[in-house]
């Protein structure tokens, strides 16, 4: 076992490894108790290493070791040791071959780690350290072999046997076995190595490459779910081709396969040509999954696809470098999703999860750079960090140099590096050679952890024609991180006049043909921006598509707002304009005596979006959603959760009485009578009609409530379904709420998916979601507490989502929430270190909350057996 002595692993004791593996020969026994590994390593020693007469040290986790044989030689007890997480040999040749059999029970493995069961079937989970749970071998992402994989399993109950690369040989066995032979023609580290064994279906397509290579697309469900795989192969074909057209990229192998499992820690994974998926990420229809499931699937298989090169082909040194991989391909999956849809909601959705929750990981105990320092179990490090930021930094990288000398970047990374484990450093020293540009300044986005704030003020000069802009740029110490050097920051920006029209931006008094808009370089920690020609004060359109991941500080007033809403030519500006309204108005409401009136301009800018059918119909959908609760909590110092949801609902409440009528006839515009589409057009009034519906049901409106029932049981699409089952649910409609939650349980109820959807309906509600409903919810016989979708769906949405409750002033969500974290740490370590954020962040509150979380958090830290997982966490958020 996996000692859980805690210790610190730091990115400048980095190392070579003293031996390579060339090749990895694995054949597997598949039984109903256990698995039989049989692995055969090629090993030599590595002449890069400085390490002359190294022990030979491979990694295990859980392993029973059955024998060791050296160039076929078996070895006594005497000649290695077996440290339990290590099997060490302390003599080697320089090359030579070592055999290694081991005995693993997936059954019994609730961690979802390595070799385990889901639903009957064989699967594995080797990201990032989990290949040493099924046999020893130096488990580094630098250590990259050729695997030939053999696995012998029952046929009847299972006839399906994959791993990675291609099929090169099948044959039956005796006692009713048979096998099947994988072989990868590509080096690859083990983290992506993959096998499942189970009686699936297959869905079978071909895509033709650029090159007129047709490839092999398969798709394995259990049967229950083969109705459900259209969706996922469609955004395949699609991803294939669009990272041939806009990367270059081809995909390299004959077959390429998906796979779904109920089970699992993650959302996808992106071994070598056998993509394993979390069943929520890939399975759909339109009776089953929402609108935002279909895309979120589209992005996810995108995602995965696109690491075959930006990950696979080209893999990351350490674990310091996952954003190496990760970063990138999020930057290439939110471009992908742009160009499938709408590019400004694609942004604003981005944007919105980076400054709800990244920007509060940024400001929280466990903030950690692009590239980490340090960390103790690298499973806590797969944070919005690495893939959000580290997505935004890319997309900085792309705004700077411009898309032709992005692509030529991206093109010599891959021919530079292919087969190879490499560095952030590697990355941006390709883009630098491709553009000749330096971005030596621009490194510190990887090495400086925290958000960046922009202070901007402004000056006008009437007599000189002369606008002044003035940005200066700081970063908040975060732990072990202070006086940070200024960075690196493209900001994008555009001025208004008083009509609403773009001023040309004239840097100096004589330029012609100046741009509407220009992307400003922050390199000090003050500039100072001068624009002639400017005949009147501009209103100032900050930070357009949202440039650099940085909060930006400016007086507007809520007329400059307003205006801006209206006359932005950037849509993601405009938007943003109304939340930082929005805002405005709720903070103002926050702690107000009841009678304190709400801004009468916010009532009338949103009965112009409601009713201007004019404008993108998938914007105004966006920019009818209020701020989060989340995000105004991020907002917040000391922040009192009860008076923050008080001031949202009365803000809420306010525009559905005011604009009742508009919402009525808003929802029957959008009331669509043909068939079901994933078009961001059908999206937009999906969206629009089931927010207009919700907002109904926030006043007990009678027609609303009619319309939500006459929606619910006559939707032919999930969206719709969930749309009103939703407002139902938080309406104030007691009756009404339990037969509709019983109607969908009885419809819904032997499909896994769609009773996640029902589990997360009322754990995230605060009419349904209150705790003594929770812990029924717990108790209900579809839950299962080895399933991490359900627990995801239960205790991460009340603690996530339903923050009302969860911070009861009893602190009765905290203790809830730190009961549940030391259950599952027992079980499944990864999931419950990532259920415990929330009371990471107990800083962040009013005394009062804040003494209750720190509490809770040392309950759980005084957990006897705490995993290494947990413990980090813990101990990271209650450090002074």
């Amino acid at each position: 076992m996996r000692s859980n002595q805690p210790q610190t692993i730091y990115l400048s004791e980095y190392k070579v490894p003293a031996y390579l593996v060339d090749h990895v020969d694995l054949r597997f026994e598949l039984f109903e108790d256990g698995a039989r590994v049989h692995s055969t390593l090629s090993v030599r020693r590595n002449p890069e290493s400085s390490e002359d007469g190294a022990p030979l040290e491979l990694d295990g986790d859980s392993l029973k070791l059955e024998s060791v044989a050296l160039d076929g030689a078996g070895l006594s007890a005497s000649d290695y040791e077996d440290r339990g997480d290590q099997l060490v040999i302390a003599s080697v040749p320089e090359q030579f071959e070592l055999s290694v059999v081991t005995w693993i029970e997936p059954r019994n493995n609730t961690r979802l780690e390595g070799l385990y069961m889901s639903s009957g079937m064989f699967c594995t989970q080797c990201e990032a350290e989990g290949f040493r749970c099924i046999t020893f071998f130096p488990d580094r992402p630098d250590v990259m072999a050729r695997f030939r994989t053999r696995i012998e399993a029952d046929k009847s109950s299972y006839p399906v046997l994959l791993s990675n690369g291609n099929d090169v040989d099948r044959g039956e066995l005796d006692d009713g076995r048979h096998f099947v032979t994988w072989e990868d023609p590509f080096p690859k580290p083990c983290y992506l190595f993959a096998l499942v064994a189970g009686d699936l279906v297959e869905k079978r397509d071909t895509f033709r490459t650029c090159s007129g290579r047709d490839i092999d697309l398969r798709m394995y469900v259990e049967p229950r779910n083969a109705e459900k795989c259209d969706h996922a192969m469609d955004s395949l074909k699609r991803s294939m081709r669009w990272d041939e057209e806009v990367y270059g990229r081809e995909y390299d192998l004959d077959i390429f396969m998906i796979v779904a499992v109920d089970d699992f820690n993650m959302g996808a994974m992106e071994n070598k040509g056998l993509n394993i998926f979390n069943s929520s990420c890939v399975l759909a229809s339109q009776d089953t999954a929402t609108d935002a499931a279909f895309q979120r699937i589209e992005a996810i298989v995108a995602h995965e696809y696109f690491h075959n090169w930006s990950g696979n082909r080209v893999t990351c040194r350490d674990w310091f470098q996952l954003s190496l991989k990760e970063g990138f391909t999020v930057f290439r999956d939110s471009q992908f999703s742009a160009d499938m849809g709408s590019p400004t909601v694609k942004r604003i959705e981005d944007v919105t999860l980076l400054r709800t929750a990244q920007f509060a990981e940024d400001a929280g105990p466990m903030a950690h750079p692009v590239r980490p320092a340090s960390y103790m179990e690298i499973s806590n490090f797969y944070t919005l960090t690495i893939y959000e930021k580290g997505a935004e930094v890319v997309s900085m990288i792309h705004n700077l140099l411009g898309p032709e000398m992005f692509r030529k970047g991206s093109d010599l990374y891959f021919e530079r590096h292919d087969g190879q484990a490499v560095t952030t450093d590697d990355f941006v020293r390709a883009m630098e050679d491709a553009s000749g540009r330096d971005l030596s300044q621009f490194r510190l986005w990887y090495e400086q952890a925290g958000t960046p704030v922009l202070n901007v003020s402004d000056e006008f000069d009437q007599e000189r024609g002369l606008y002044r802009l003035t940005i200066e740029q700081h970063i908040p110490d975060t732990p072990g991180q202070s006086n940070k050097k200024p960075q690196h920051i493209p900001f994008a920006v555009g001025l208004l006049g008083s009509r609403g029209e773009a001023l040309p931006l004239i840097l100096e008094a004589g330029e012609e043909h100046a741009p509407a808009e220009r992307v400003l370089e922050l390199t000090e920690a003050s500039h100072t921006f001068e624009f002639h020609g400017i005949s009147e004060r501009p209103v100032p359109s900050l930070l357009r598509h949202f440039s650099a991941p940085v909060r930006v500080n400016y007086p507007w007033s809520r007329e400059q707002l307003l205006f801006l809403m209206s006359h932005d030519p950037d849509g993601f500006n405009r938007w943003d304009a109304g939340q930082r309204l929005a805002v405005d108005v709720i903070q103002s409401l926050v702690g107000a005596a009841k009678d304190a009136a709400v801004e009468p301009r916010l009532v009338t800018s949103y009965r112009h979006l409601i009713c201007d059918s004019s404008l993108d119909q998938a914007l105004v959908a966006k920019m009818l959603q209020l701020p989060s609760e989340a995000y105004l909590i991020e907002l917040a110092d000391n922040a009192d959760v009860p008076a923050i949801h008080r001031a949202r609902e009365r803000v809420l409440k306010h525009l559905a009485i005011s604009l009742r009528d508009e919402l009525v006839a808003c929802y029957r515009r959008n009331f669509e009578s043909g068939d079901y589409e994933i078009t961001p057009e059908a999206i937009a009034r999906r969206s629009l009609r089931n927010t207009a519906l919700a907002w109904l049901l926030m006043i007990n409106d009678e027609e609303g409530r009619e319309l939500a029932f006459r929606q619910f049981r006559g939707a032919d699409n999930m969206t719709d379904r969930m749309g009103a089952l939703r407002a139902l649910v938080n309406s104030d409609y007691g009756e009404d709420r339990n037969l509709a939650l019983e109607e969908f349980y009885q419809q819904f109820r032997e499909d896994p998916q769609v009773i996640e959807q029902w589990f997360s309906v009322q754990a995230a509600s605060e009419r349904a979601g209150q705790l003594p409903q929770i812990h029924a919810l717990l108790e209900h016989p579809a839950f299962d507490w080895k399933n991490p979708n359900k627990v995801r769906s239960v205790v991460g949405a009340f603690a996530g989502q339903n923050l009302a409750a969860f911070h009861s002033p009893d602190g009765s969500g905290y203790d809830f929430l730190a009961e549940q974290v030391c259950r599952l740490d027992d079980s499944n370590p990864q999931i419950a270190a990532r259920l415990v954020t929330p009371l990471t962040r107990w800083r962040k509150f009013a005394p009062a909350y804040r003494q209750r979380m720190q509490a809770a958090l040392e309950r759980v830290r005084d957990k006897a057996g705490l995993s290494r997982d947990v413990y980090e966490v813990v101990h990271k958020s209650l450090a002074d």
